[in-house]
């Protein structure tokens, strides 16, 4: 039974720094451009879309495709920005702790 209340403190631990974590993850706040910088896009650490920048130089309706594809590319380098931070977040929480194949924190 000594292993089971082990267990339990462990556990008990775990979802407080997830707690942590995951209050961290909503207050951080990644950039990502595109376009050499013309467009800049903030999300914070749930993914939700913060801010955009265009420079006006842009803004022209002839580049309007344009426009839109520098946005998404901003979009996405900056959340895969919030998925490398995250990832690191959880690496220092489990402290390296190897997941079985396929099973991912948060739950």
């Amino acid at each position: 039974m000594k292993n089971i209340g082990q267990l339990m403190k462990q556990a008990q631990q775990m979802q407080s720094k997830m707690a942590e974590m995951q209050a961290k993850l909503a207050e951080a706040e990644m950039s990502g451009s595109s376009g050499g910088g013309m467009v800049n896009i903030t999300v914070n650490g749930k993914g939700d879309l913060k801010k955009v920048s265009i420079d006006p130089s842009l803004l022209n309706a002839d580049d309007k495709e344009v426009v839109e594809d520098l946005i998404v590319a901003a979009f996405n380098d900056a959340k895969a920005k919030v998925d490398r931070f995250m990832q690191d977040e959880m690496a220092k929480m489990t402290g390296g702790l190897q997941l079985p194949p396929g099973m991912k924190l948060p739950f």
